[in-house]
């Protein structure tokens, strides 16, 4: 029976996105609830690449802490995933526990995205969107890695990664520069920023405008790199060093230099 349309009832909406629809649903099979992702299917442009590498990828991870991919149902007009149900996200856990995570809250959820993490790096995979929507909670505390529509298998000895990667907030200053040649610190970037906001109840680097206040609020924690501190950095695509900017800024580090991005940046 799986494989087919009629084995799951959609329940209600969860969620919309560009490509997709995500309902709640339940297998006809067994009664158990799961996560219908309802991805259209334009004639013309047949399936989103970021379906088909979504669900190239999770057909072959089979982990605790990584959402588990029950079926793909394939039609005319849409290719839908099944995934587990998982009831909540770690945004809206902690949009429902204000100021910060217990610390013991905080270990446990950072030790599970850690141990999802390295199952998916020993595989030669980077997740690429790390953020509190894409890791999932369950009624349990068991938190899954999810989403994987941006990810990819790192293959060597290729370097050349798209830099339209990682939602801003949990973007690494390196890709932020136009940096494709990165690996699994990526990644790790992106869990350093999510244990931070665990802890404080806020996002380390909540840039509001683009890319250059994103970088700016990075450097006024960080300080701004140079070659001495950061080797190779003057290389990078859109790495423009302009004229010394002082920050009115309680935390600022001191004068900080103001990059410009090249007219060239496609981010």
């Amino acid at each position: 029976l799986f494989g087919k349309a009629d084995s799951y009832e959609k329940l209600e909406k969860l969620g919309e996105g560009s490509y997709a629809t995500v309902y709640k649903g339940k297998s006809k099979v067994n009664g158990k609830l799961v996560a219908l992702k309802v991805i259209r299917l334009q004639e013309e442009e047949g399936t989103p690449f970021t379906a088909i590498r979504e669900a190239s990828l999770l057909k072959g991870l089979k982990h605790s802490n990584i959402v588990l991919l029950h079926d793909i149902i394939h039609t005319k007009e849409t290719l839908t995933l099944v995934f587990e149900y998982v009831h909540t996200d770690l945004c809206q856990y902690m949009d429902r526990h204000p100021g910060g995570l217990h610390p013991d809250n905080v270990k446990l959820f950072l030790y599970q995205l850690l141990r999802g993490l390295s199952y998916i790096h020993q595989r030669y995979i980077l997740h690429r969107d790390l953020k509190p929507q894409n890791l999932l909670i369950s009624d349990t505390g068991e938190l899954k890695l999810a989403d994987f529509g941006l990810a990819r298998a790192k293959s060597v000895p290729s370097h050349t990664y798209s830099n339209e990667v990682v939602t801003l907030w949990y973007r690494p200053p390196d890709v932020l520069l136009g940096s494709t040649d990165y690996s699994t610190c990526l990644d790790m970037w992106g869990v350093g920023c999510i244990f931070i906001e665990m802890i404080q109840g806020v996002a380390a680097f909540p840039g509001m405008k683009d890319i250059q206040d994103q970088l700016e609020r990075i450097f006024l924690v960080l300080g701004t790199p140079c070659e001495d501190t950061w080797p190779g950095v003057h290389s990078l695509p859109h790495f423009k060093p302009g004229e010394e900017h002082i920050h009115q800024h309680t935390h600022t580090l001191g004068p900080t230099v103001r990059i410009r991005l090249d007219s060239s940046s496609t981010l």
